[in-house]
This record gives structure tokens, C-alpha cells and sequence, in this order.
């Protein structure tokens, strides 16, 4: 049943599991029928004598509606390269997948540094609504030097991040101090540049047998223990983004243990690859930090179970088709990912049985909503896991391709 159908009459699904904020706390199961009007509004439980005279019944099973997930980060191409996505493309890819908020990292052109590139993000907003929610830099023009005024960008932004590493630790402790009493979240990115290099896949087995420059697990662990560090000095409540190793696993849970206010996300890929699946030398698989090994891969699966790995992030980051035709080891960072994300998450983890169906849903909705301080979102997101659909250029909404998972059969979709 495609979003047009639902468009045209409404639709009555039988016994759907509903997944909301209940449920992804005592992963509960309720099983309610849902109904779908003509003005795409859910209704639970309806009666016999509320179902309309001309309602489709869909004899589907096993579906499930959600609250509507949410990404903490991802790249927004508007301003500066359209040519790779626009902000249209975007919200119709975030609805598309299932999404109801992004946060919208502040590398544009400008980036998201002052007053008046938010005034920018002010119009988006009035125009699309609250969908896509700005990050504020933390220092001027991404540039590591120079803190931007936080005060003044705090009212109408869901947290500050260069999303990219600070070398300059006493910055970040001044930051740190100037976000605390703001009570947004500052969000970092731990890497010793030093220590990566020029790495493109985790040091190890594969990198020898690739061919290809390792990036040792200590180019993380080693900034995220000290990054820690300064949260234990200051309090301030922060976000380590992109963790893709089982010893920065290890190091978060002994920070909450301690009682510090950090919180934590990998990205949706490093939790379905690993450094053997380079083989290929997939552009599209050029991630920043690079896929860890398997180890890490489960680390992070029993992170994000335990608590240690609080949200999935699916930084959103499409490219040009010429950008990434080139060798593995000079593509650009980054992948889409909003439309691919919650299909290839629910066959990779929850299938598997490595995470249970609230266990994914907590760590793509309830949680990351938490950490921007926002409410709850609605029930929304209805998807089929069972559905086999072909992701081809018709099927979704953003124009980028770079995706190991288009031109693939993939079983999921959200309706």
C-alpha cells in the first residue's frame, strides 16, 4: 500500500505492534488495529461502527507503528551544494524514511555560526515546520579558533558541535563551561588526528590484507578518555558522536557508571559492517570514523542494548555521483542513509536477534528525543517488515546514490 493509497480512501491494518514510549521502556507488546484517513491521521483501536463504508482493510501481518524516529546529526547540502541535495529532498527523504526530526549538522555553507545563518534555518522551519532542527557551531566558521557566541544561538538551536575533532582541549573545556548553564548539549567528535592520519579502515588484519592506511582504535579511545576527562571537571552535559570502537564502548560505560552526564551514538553503518566487508573498495563505504572490525561492530551492538551506546545516528551525507567514481582511498567521507536506515537496521539486528525490536526503536526515537530535550514525537511511523522493495532511483526520494545499498533488494519499508 503506497502513501498514495492512503491519500485516496482510508485503510484499516489488522493487529499492528505498536511501538511507542511505553513499550520501548518494558519492551512490551500491544497489538492494536490502526486506522489511516483520508488526512493521513492515526486512530487506535477503532470500533466497528467508526470504520468508514468505503475503508480499505489490509490483510498484511506483522506490521508495526511507531513514534516517529529521529537522527541526531546529518548533513543539509542547502546552503551551498544543492547540486547534491536540496532541503526539499531532504525532508521528503527523512519522511520517506520514517523520520520526524533531523538534526541538521552546521557544516553549510555558511555554517550555522551566527544570528543571521539561523534566520536562514527560521524560514526553513516556518515553511517545512520543526522537521529539521539546526545545530549551533562551536566555534567560528568550523574553524577550531575562536568560540562562537553560544548565548545567542541557544534559544534557537538543539545543541552545539563543529562535528569534526578539537584539538585544543582548553577550547573545549571553555565551551564546556560556556554551554553548562545553557542547558543545551554540547556534541563532540573524540579523534587524535595525529594518531589517525591518513587511515581510511580500522588497523588490523583487513588494512594488511586491503592494502589500504589503518586507523588505530587509539585515534578514539585515546581523545574520548580525555574528552571525559574535561566532562568530569565541568559537568557539562555532552554527546560523543560516531563511536566505533568496543574500547570506547567500555570507556562510556564506566563514565555512566561514574554518574557523568554524557550520553553517546554510532552511526547505523558501523553497526551492520565491519573492515572485512571493504573487500570491494566501495566508495560508498568510506566513512569517517572507517568501519571497525567485527569486534567492534558486536561491541557496539551490545552498547546500544546495554545503555553504554544511547542513540543510532544516521548522518545523512550524500555526495555527487562524480565525487565518489573515484579510488577508495580519496572518496569523500559519508553515505545517505534516512531511507535505508530503519529496513536494513531491523534485518541486520532484530532478525538476527541481537537487539529487540523496542530495544532499536528506543535507540532511534525515545532516546535521541531526550537528548535534544524534545517531547515525545506521535505515533507515526508504520512499517512493513516484511516487504521486499528494490532501492532504485524511483523508490527514493533524495537524488545522491551514495548508498552501498541502491540498485539492492532490500526487505522493510516504511509505508
Amino acid at each position: 500500500m503506497s502513501l498514495e493509497n492512503f491519500l485516496a480512501y482510508p485503510t484499516l491494518f489488522k493487529q499492528v505492534r505498536i511501538l511507542d514510549a511505553d513499550s520501548t521502556i518494558n519492551d512490551s507488546t500491544t497489538l492494536s488495529d490502526v486506522l489511516i484517513d483520508r488526512d493521513r491521521q492515526i486512530h487506535l483501536d477503532v470500533r466497528s461502527d467508526q470504520i468508514p463504508e468505503n475503508t480499505h482493510i489490509d490483510e498484511r501481518s506483522g506490521l508495526i507503528l511507531g513514534t516517529g524516529a529521529i537522527d541526531l546529526y546529518s548533513t543539509s547540502c542547502e546552503p551551498g551544494h544543492e547540486s547534491r541535495e536540496t532541503i526539499a529532498e531532504l525532508v521528503a527523504a527523512a519522511k520517506n524514511g520514517g523520520f520526524s526530526n533531523v538534526g541538521i549538522l552546521p557544516n553549510t555553507q555558511p555554517a550555522i555560526d551566527d544570528i543571521a545563518a539561523l534566520e536562514f534555518w527560521r524560514n526553513i522551519q516556518h515553511k517545512y515546520g520543526n522537521i529539521l532542527q539546526p545545530w549551533g557551531a562551536i566555534t567560528k566558521g568550523l574553524e577550531g579558533k575562536q568560540l562562537t557566541d553560544m548565548a545567542e544561538l541557544a534559544e534557537s538551536v538543539i545543541g552545539f558541535t563543529d562535528s569534526k575533532p578539537l584539538g585544543n582541549l582548553l577550547l573545549v573545556r571553555r565551551a564546556m563551561e560556556y554551554v553548562k548553564p545553557l542547558g543545551k548539549p554540547i556534541a563532540l567528535f573524540p579523534q587524535n588526528p595525529e594518531l589517525a592520519g591518513s587511515g581510511v579502515i580500522r588497523e588490523g588484519r583487513w588494512s594488511l590484507q586491503y592494502g589500504m592506511t589503518g586507523y588505530p582504535a587509539a585515534a578514539e579511545t585515546s581523545s574520548l578518555a580525555a574528552l571525559i576527562e574535561l566532562v568530569r571537571l565541568t559537568q557539562a552535559p555532552t554527546h560523543f558522536m560516531r563511536i566505533s570502537t568496543a574500547q570506547g564502548v567500555a570507556l562510556l560505560a564506566q563514565a555512566k557508571n561514574d554518574g557523568l552526564p554524557v550520553t553517546a551514538s554510532t552511526s547505523w553503518l558501523h553497526l551492520c559492517h565491519c573492515d572485512r566487508d571493504l573487500g570491494n573498495y566501495d566508495p560508498n563505504l568510506r566513512l569517517m570514523p572507517p568501519l571497525g572490525s567485527e569486534g567492534d561492530r558486536l561491541a557496539l551492538v551490545a552498547g546500544v542494548k546495554s545503555g553504554a551506546i544511547d542513540a543510532i545516528a544516521i548522518d545523512h551525507t550524500p555526495c555527487a555521483y562524480e565525487e565518489k567514481v573515484v579510488p577508495f582511498e580519496v572518496a569523500p567521507v559519508g553515505a545517505i542513509g534516512l531511507e535505508f536506515a530503519i529496513p536494513v537496521l531491523w534485518q541486520n539486528l532484530v532478525t538476527t536477534g541481537l537487539l529487540t525490536a523496542s530495544e532499536l526503536w528506543k535507540a532511534l526515537s525515545l532516546n535521541p528525543a531526550q537528548i535534544f530535550g524534545i517531547t515525545q514525537p506521535p505515533l507515526s511511523t508504520l512499517f512493513d517488515p516484511n516487504l521486499a522493495w528494490l532501492a532504485s532511483e524511483q523508490a527514493i526520494a533524495s537524488p545522491s546514490k551514495n548508498s552501498s545499498y541502491f540498485g539492492r533488494s532490500l526487505v522493510g519499508k516504511v509505508l
